[in-house]
């Protein structure tokens, strides 16, 4: 059983498919931390995520691996848990660069199809629904209004100590949304069988029940 959560940034997708995972007794699948653990690599090596041909130049020198500890995802970037360092608001912009190039989703699509083939999975991205899982059970499309989704940010990043900007966080959000959905490869949009689920006005638990509620009903 596969089910794909798509949806804008900060629309709350990984939490969600989290919570909602460890009720189903699934396996939660982040692709999100997949792009960012692309973007940090080249981040830290000196690569400019902008220029596409030397990105291109140096994706084969990247390893991902997936772990399980204690139902939580770590990932591994050559040998290193790279878990949190990939959590930066910097890594997440330049994420949404670097899934522009085909070479990179490329990488990243086999393994990600892979994980969906030999276990029960949630997995939660920009395009599952409609390229990486299209025969998915179960397609949810999780959305929220641009500044409902960079409160939830700021919130988050004030509780972590960081200093931010409340409206810039929100340009930020707009904008990342008009380069997923209009970058050339797999852009971000709803899958045609997929629920429509708007988180604005729900609370955390409210969405999860919703979420299992619509993976039972794929089930039977």
């Amino acid at each position: 059983m596969n089910i794909a959560i798509d949806g804008p940034a900060g629309a709350g997708k990984s939490s969600i498919a989290k919570l909602a995972a460890k009720k189903l007794n699934y396996v939660y699948v982040d692709t999100g931390a997949m792009f960012r653990t692309m973007a940090y690599y080249f981040l830290t090596n000196g690569i400019e995520p902008k220029e596409e041909s030397q990105v291109n130049e140096n994706c084969d020198a990247i390893h991902i691996e997936i772990q399980y500890e204690a139902g939580e995802q770590h990932i591994f970037l050559n040998g290193k848990d790279v878990s949190k360092e990939i959590r930066q608001e910097e890594v997440g912009k330049n994420a949404s660069v670097v899934a522009k190039y085909p070479k990179v989703r490329e990488k990243l699509l086999e393994l990600q199809r892979n994980l969906a083939a030999t276990t029960d999975v949630i997995m939660d991205g920009r395009d599952i629904g409609t390229v990486v899982l299209p025969d998915a059970e179960c397609k949810i499309f999780l959305t929220a209004s641009s500044h409902v989704r960079a409160e939830r940010r700021y919130k988050e990043l004030v509780e972590k100590g960081e200093t931010c900007d409340l409206e810039q966080i929100e340009k930020d959000i707009i904008a990342r949304d008009e380069q997923d959905m209009n970058r050339e490869i797999a852009p971000l949009k709803q899958a045609e069988d997929a629920v429509l689920v708007d988180s604005s006005d729900m609370t955390i638990d409210e969405v999860v029940n919703r979420i299992i509620e619509l993976a039972e009903r794929a089930d039977r």
